[in-house]
């Protein structure tokens, strides 16, 4: 098992095991085993409320990929933004996508070691959670620390 799936396995038996044994605040409980994702992963890792809030997303996760090719090595990271307010997405949602991608590159301290950063927008229908409507948008890191937008 490699140590990224070693990392998730933990980091889900702590969370469950926290959760389901202990009498104590949630919410502190939720905190402390971000803060230690953090720890672990990189100061900025979970998404900010900045980007929470531009969109008014419901949900915010992140995922981070590095996959061995035999052109070298693949890394991105996925962040997933869902149920935001459709009119604050608005009528050109790659320029919420660019700046929410601008915002997690700038908080993520280990951000560069990634090459892309994919930006995820999904609806899904409360009655049907099976249904869902996506929105995806790919950009370069790079691009983020060598041409900051104003």
């Amino acid at each position: 098992m490699n140590s990224s799936k070693a990392t998730s396995w933990s980091f889900l038996l702590l969370l469950i095991l926290f959760t389901s044994s202990c009498a104590c605040n949630p919410d502190k409980v939720v905190r402390l085993v971000f803060s230690g994702m953090e720890k672990v992963m990189g100061k900025g890792f979970m998404p900010s409320d900045e980007i929470r809030a531009l969109g008014d997303f419901q949900n915010l996760s992140v995922q981070l990929s590095k996959t061995s090719t035999q052109d070298g090595e693949q890394s991105t990271i996925f962040l997933l933004l869902e149920n935001g307010d459709p009119l604050l997405i608005g009528k050109q949602p790659e320029i919420l996508a660019r700046k929410c991608a601008e915002i997690y590159v700038r908080d993520f301290e280990n951000a560069s070691e990634y090459q892309q950063i994919t930006v995820q927008f999904i609806q899904r229908d409360p009655n049907n959670p099976d249904n869902f409507a996506m929105q995806e948008y790919e950009f370069q890191v790079a691009d983020f620390f060598s041409n900051p937008q104003p």
